[in-house]
This record gives structure tokens, sequence and C-alpha cells, in this order.
């Protein structure tokens, strides 16, 4: 849906009764399947990877927001009744991009089948997906129009500024388009999560949308309720909406991988005691069989102890002062053995001859040993 102007109030209800209607038209119940081989049919986890590879395929081609769900929304429409191999699951996938590509862009916009087979990578001709979009259109009655959770989002979202036009700049400091933006890439994460395939496209919209509000309109209850109101929604059945919904994003803030590598970077140099300064957090990726492992960034910083540290483990959270008291105990260590080293090298050196290691006098602090008086030969 694109805004070419404000929407009045009246128009805005027209628009989110027609769309709830087509909705109670369309919507199926979701139905899980039973657990079956991984070469009889398409788990879970391999939808949620086709609608994520759907997602970067979207990116690149940069086309309308709406073309991705709608895609999504036919993809789910046409394995719920079937089972499918999961060896053809991206060739389904893609026709369905296809078939919601020409539904939703411009003319001019659709890339062409042969381009968009090349740059999709996904090991189809192009007269294998005219065919997959022959099949699919068939098993969903020719019928592409129906009212996705974007539809929803949109309308939501203008009847909450048609009221609070100015909480977006005084609460976040987002204009209208940058908030929309921001709510939509959210929605992006929620479609490649099966767990939500059984909320209406109404019921995730307005979920994922009060969850919003909740964070940054103080009168965001006042709110959900006129929501709720219009779109004729239980209450309850929100509540665990929002249940789910909140679930989902929170794995958009997942630990890191395994292999990822701490290097601390000290803000300025100080003495070794409690310095803050900034991890960059690295994974490790191969370029290729036969070449080395190169450093790819992916982000992050937080306060830690003086040390340059390096660590190949796993994220896990833990207390600030457990971080910090186990910085000090390595630190601790090092200096024990040092210590001990130095004093045992003194010890076996002997006497006079100089060959052992002067031990650092107690109370100094330089670890270097003091300077002996000449003696006269």
């Amino acid at each position: 849906m694109k805004f070419a102007e404000p929407w009045g109030r009246q128009r805005l209800s027209f628009l989110l009764e027609k769309a709830a209607s087509r909705e109670a038209k369309m919507w199926k119940v979701y139905v899980p399947k039973k657990p079956s081989s991984q070469d009889t049919d398409i788990s879970p986890a391999q939808r949620d990877e086709a609608v994520r590879w759907l997602t970067e395929l979207h990116g690149r081609l940069q086309l309308y927001p709406e073309t991705l769900v709608l895609a999504v929304s036919m993809l789910d429409r046409f394995l719920a009744p079937i089972k499918a191999r999961p060896k053809y699951l991206r060739c389904i996938a893609i026709a369905c991009f296809f078939l919601a590509a020409k539904t939703c862009e411009e003319d001019e916009c659709v890339p062409s089948l042969k381009e968009l087979a090349a740059s999709s990578s996904c090991g189809c001709s192009p007269s294998e997906i005219l065919r997959m979009e022959r099949i699919i259109l068939d098993k969903l009655n020719w019928d592409l129009h129906t009212a996705t959770a974007l539809d929803f989002l949109h309308i939501f979202h203008a009847m909450v500024l048609s009221c609070r036009s100015g909480f977006l700049d005084s609460m976040l400091g987002l204009n209208r388009s940058q908030h929309l933006a921001l709510l939509t890439q959210r929605l992006y994460h929620c479609l490649a999560d099966h767990t939500l395939i059984q909320l209406r496209g109404s019921m995730l919209a307005l979920a994922l949308f009060t969850l919003e509000l909740e964070t940054c309109c103080p009168d965001w209850l006042a709110l959900t309720i006129e929501l709720l109101r219009k779109a004729q929604i239980d209450s309850s059945e929100l509540i665990r909406s929002r249940e789910l919904v909140a679930r989902s994003l929170s794995t958009l803030r997942a630990s890191l991988p395994p292999n990822t590598i701490y290097i601390y970077q000290p803000l300025q140099p100080t003495p070794p005691c409690c310095t803050l300064g900034t991890f960059d957090f690295y994974i490790r990726l191969p370029k290729n069989k036969n070449e080395e492992l190169e450093m790819s960034r992916i982000g992050g910083s937080v306060a830690a102890g003086s040390q340059l540290i390096c660590l190949h483990a796993q994220v896990e959270e833990m207390e600030v002062d457990d971080f910090y008291d186990g910085i000090k105990r390595l630190y601790n260590e090092d200096v024990t053995t040092s210590t001990a080293a130095v004093q045992e090298g003194a010890t076996t050196g002997g006497g006079g001859g100089g060959g052992g290691l002067p031990v650092q006098q107690e109370g100094s602090s330089s670890p270097c040993p003091p300077l002996q008086p000449a003696s006269a030969s």
C-alpha cells in the first residue's frame, strides 16, 4: 500500500474493514503436519530458510516490501494443503516470488524470468519455474489478492499517526517513513519464523505494532484498545499473539557464533588496573578450501579490563562483576607466574658471577632491578 497523501479516519476505517473481510474469506487455520522423513516433506526449518533466502533476494533486487510479503503468503498457502519434496522448495519459492513481483511491481521493474533464475541461483531453469508457476496458480484457484500482514501494518500505523502525529518526532526522532521501514524489517523477521504461521496477518501486524507502541507511547494501552475495537479482535488472542511475536523478536539479539574472537582495544594508554575500552567482535569465515581464513567484522562494543584478550569460546551471559573478577584473576596469575620464574632464576643462578636474575625489591613500583654502585677494581 503506497500512501500518496494523508488518509482520513473514515477512509482508514473503510480500508481496515475491507482488508479484514478479505482475510476472513481467504484465511485457513494452520494445521501442523505430522512429522515425516526429510525426503518426503518440507520441514518448518526448511521453510524458514527459504523465506530468508527470498528476503535476501528481495533486498538485492530492491523491490517493494509488498512483493516479498505477498510471496511468503503465497508460499505458505501453497505448502499448507500439500506435501512437497524439499528439492522442489526453491523452485516453489522463486515461482511465488515471480508471481508476487508481477502482481505488485510496475511492469518496468519486474525482472525477466531469465534474469531472476540467474541472479537467485535457485537451480531451476526458466521453463521449470513457469511450470511451477502454473501449478501454484491452480492450487490457489488463481486468486492471489489476499490481505497480508503488511497491509494491516500500514493501516494500523496510519490510524495511530492520524491522532498522534507528533509522537514519533518527540519519542523516537523518526519520521513516518523511517518508523514504518523499521517495523517492516521486524515483520520480515517474523515471516521467517514458522511458529507465527498460526497467526492471521491482522493479528501478527497488531501484535507487532502494539509491542512497538508500548516502548514509545505513554498511552499505548488506550491506543491498543481502540485498535482492537476497530479490528474486532479479541483481547485474549492479542495477548497470546504478543507473547509469540515478542519471543520471535528476541532472537534478533541472539548470541554470536561459537568461533567469535574478542580483540580488546584500549581507549588510551593507562596503567594496567581498570582501563575501559571496546571489544571488536569478529568471526572467522573461509574464503575457499585452499586459502586461509579471513576476519569478517560483525560489530559490537563492551567495557572490560585492561589486558588484550583473544578468546575462542561461545558467548555466555555473565554478570559484570564476574567478568571483571575473571580479568583480575587472569592478571594476578600472570604476575604470580612471572614472579616465581624470576625468583627461581635468582636462586639457581648462584653467587657472585651475576648469572642469576635480580629479584624485584618489595615495595618497588618498577619491574626493573635497582641500580648498583660501580665497584672499584
